[in-house]
């Protein structure tokens, strides 16, 4: 490891903790998933909080899931549970009755808590009060609310240029909050606004911006059960969106066929057993992937020419059967472009690109000439590639040969996977702002934001490590686990003056710092929020573009705990004094007034304060849904691409990191991935069986990863070897663990996405 970037215990202790395995499960939900989350709750807090915590989740009188941004169904909710087996472990760890107050801060110093695992740390409890760490500290300290105001503020106006400030978001916060976030940093002077978009789902929002000119997915949740064809991408539902697999059976029992295409075989694309219905009590399960293409990582390209290329064959077969010539010819341009490319390719090196033999490539190819409507879904299996884009914008292709936008039981679906990050975007949160966005805030608030686009994720590790940004800020998330190369990102915090946590709980961030660090404890999704004696609720926005509101019910955990809101505002004004010309004051003193404004400012929320009080909310304008294309054009575009060449030396390897059952991004529930049949362990490394034989390894062996992009050794050391169904060359580790091997210097064309789907590596037996 470079010794420049060394900060200690950055990365979770390389520490075993008892791997036991079994065999990968065949059926995903079932009471073994009721068990699981119960079991969850119940360990961390009473019966009665519990039980009031879950009656109230997903409802449409209740609070949002701080999970996964999966829809909720427009009509009735199920009165027994709307959430799944993850959306109650996320409750678990919001609403838990642990506390830390200042008393355990004293007793604990930074150096002793960031020798525990990520699991470990985040299992303390809800942070109690306003902490800080003076610079040489070694403990936290209590520190009222004005004075971490004060110190925050001093530093901020300190700087030589608002630039040298940067304000991340995480995608839990809520659509008031994050509007006020962005109101402030603008006003503030700087668009350094980077967020956990950046690694995830910016693939997805430039990809479907340029071409159907909106960067979101176009479907709703009826459509799933209106549609002839689903097609699954690089995402694993079982674990990281339980309640579409509800969807999914719903689809298939309508009629639809499901394609998968994944390098794991996923438990939760396999077989489903509801839980809340007889059958699957009983223990019947549905069937739910018809055609299981097993693909190398990033051979989807490959695999998806091929599938098209198969369907163009059919089409000169007989003409007029298969693609939709009528719609591709009223609505999109650059076919004729795309369809000579097509050509120019071999079905027979397609199938060698993508790892998936021909015959299961036609199987699939059939179902998709077949059926006339088709939704595709994927995730970060498909964004987090060099080639995300480029990858994405295939899948368009795909259904714009089809028809298959714009009309019922069809259209895009990227799966975002945090419960508010498509809301926060569309209220603010981009450190590249549209224009129009800009123009409508100097308009309705009388100030001039700034022009230039601030800095990404990436970039912001870049700046912070070069000195260039010395404040770091982030409403929400634990930034320093959740970015790659987690040594340099370490550094790039360690150099700040200042390092500022908006956070409900404990986690890495915390205990790798700036020079001086502070932390703001807020509400969660879960807690009743008062003000002045007064009920608030917040808002935010699913995968599918609706908006709706979020009320907690349970008693915070904690009296000196402020709403993210209300931290904004009073840090506001604390950094840009009185006469800033907004209305801080009206909006600290209820959230209606913030939602007046957004109103005012952004497209699609007319009557926000009205709308968002009737059960169930309200859908957003999508051009894509309705048929029209915001394109340069006015027409959707059809985009030319190359398969991306796999280059491997002797004895390297595909790494991409995922997420076990028991976690969610980067807090870690359990130490159990049940469906893929690794329990209490996380240093592992999945490598095919033939691979292992090459290598001399064995199961259960210990080795060490490296990566050496860019001339820099980087190290994950400690990690068991474990057989499984993965194509040959390519290994699957989970993050954060293995997030020290992402490089910050790959990332996605365009997006700028870190690699961490496709990371090459080394193995070798640990010393």
């Amino acid at each position: 490891m470079d010794k420049e970037n060394a900060v200690p215990h950055a990365e979770n202790p390389e520490q075993f903790t008892g791997i036991r395995l079994r065999k990968p499960a065949t059926v995903a939900g079932g009471i073994p998933a009721v068990i699981s989350g119960l079991k969850h709750v119940f360990g961390e807090m009473s019966v009665p909080r519990g039980f009031r915590a879950l009656a109230m989740l997903n409802q449409m009188n209740g609070h949002d899931c701080p999970g996964c941004a999966w829809p909720d169904p427009d009509d009735e909710r199920s009165g027994i549970a709307e959430y799944c087996e993850n959306g109650a472990k996320a409750i678990a760890e919001e609403a838990t009755s642990k506390k830390l107050d200042a008393a355990f801060f004293a007793e604990n110093s930074v150096e002793s808590l960031s020798r525990l695992s990520d699991f470990e740390i985040g299992k303390k409890g809800r942070i109690a009060e306003p902490l800080y760490l003076p610079e040489g500290a070694s403990h936290y300290q209590p520190i009222t609310w004005d004075d971490a105001f004060s110190v925050i503020a001093a530093k901020l106006k300190g700087l030589e240029s608002p630039d040298q400030a940067v304000f991340y978001t995480s995608g839990r916060t809520s659509n008031e909050a994050a509007f006020l976030y962005q109101l402030f940093v603008r006003r503030f002077g700087t668009n350094n606004l980077p967020d956990c978009s950046n690694m995830c789902h910016e693939s997805s929002g430039v990809a479907l911006g340029e071409s159907l000119g909106i960067g979101k997915g176009s479907v709703t949740l009826e459509d799933f059960y209106r549609t002839d064809l689903i097609i699954i991408l690089g995402q694993n539902p079982g674990t990281n969106h339980p309640r579409m697999m509800t969807a999914l059976q719903k689809a298939k029992e309508n009629g639809a066929r499901i394609i998968s295409v994944n390098p794991l075989k996923e438990t939760g694309l396999l077989n489903f057993r509801h839980p809340q219905q007889l059958k699957g009590v009983l223990g019947a399960a549905t069937p739910l992937t018809d055609v299981y293409l097993q693909v190398k990582i990033n051979g989807d390209m490959a695999l998806l020419k091929a599938l098209a290329l198969l369907m163009l064959e059919a089409e000169e077969r007989a003409p007029g059967t298969v693609l939709d010539r009528e719609f591709i010819s009223a609505h999109t341009t650059g076919a004729d472009t795309y369809l000579a490319h097509l050509k120019k390719h071999r079905l027979e090196d397609l199938a060698l690109a993508c790892g998936v033999p021909l015959p299961q490539i036609r199987q699939a190819a059939d179902l998709m000439i077949e059926r006339k409507n088709m939704i595709a879904c994927w995730a970060m299996g498909l964004t987090q590639h060099k080639n995300a884009v480029a990858t994405i914008q295939e899948i368009v292709n795909l259904l714009l040969l089809k028809g298959s936008i714009g009309k019922p039981g069809a259209g895009t679906c990227p799966v975002r996977g945090h419960s508010n990050v498509q809301g926060d975007r569309t209220v603010g949160i981009n450190e590249k702002p549209p224009q129009a966005f800009l123009d409508s805030l100097e308009q309705v608030f009388g100030f001039r934001p700034p022009q230039a686009h601030g800095y990404d994720v990436v970039e912001s590790i870049h700046a912070m490590h070069r000195g260039g940004a010395r404040v770091f800020i982030a409403m929400g998330g634990n930034f320093l686990s959740a970015t790659p190369d987690t040594a340099y990102t370490a550094a790039a915090l360690h150099r700040c003056d200042l390092t500022v946590q908006i956070s409900t709980k404990l986690n890495r961030s915390h205990l790798v710092h700036g020079k001086e660090a502070i932390i703001l404890p807020t509400l969660g999704r879960t807690d009743r929020d008062v003000v002045n004696g007064v009920p608030q609720f917040v808002s935010v926005e699913n995968s599918m573009g609706i908006v709706h509101a979020s009320r907690g019910n349970l008693k915070p955990v904690s009296a000196n705990l402020l709403s993210e809101p209300l931290i904004v505002c009073r840090l506001a004004k604390a950094v840009l004094g009185e006469d800033s010309g907004i209305r801080w004051d009206d909006y600290e003193q209820h959230y209606d007034h913030i939602r007046n404004d957004i109103e005012k400012t952004i497209p699609g929320f007319e009557d926000y304060n009205l709308r968002v009080r009737e059960p169930g909310g309200f859908y957003l304008p999508n051009s894509a849904r309705e048929g029209r294309f915001n394109t340069l054009e006015g027409r959707a575009r059809f985009n030319l691409a190359e398969v991306p060449e796999q280059d491997l030396a002797e004895g390297e390897y595909i790494m991409m990191t995922i997420r076990s059952h028991d976690q969610f991004n980067t807090t870690i529930y359990g130490l159990d991935d049940r469906y893929r049949g690794v329990f209490h362990e996380r240093r592992v490394i999945l490598m095919n069986p033939y691979d292992m034989s090459k290598a001399e390894l064995r199961e259960g062996d210990v080795v060490d990863l490296f990566n050496f992009d860019g001339g820099v050794e980087r190290v994950a050391r400690r990690f068991l070897v474990v057989a499984y169904d993965i194509p040959e060359q390519c290994t699957a580790t989970y993050f954060p663990e293995a997030n020290v091997l992402v490089p910050i210097t790959s990332t996605a064309e365009k997006s700028n996405t870190p690699t961490s789907k496709m990371v090459k590596i080394f193995i070798k037996s640990a010393s």
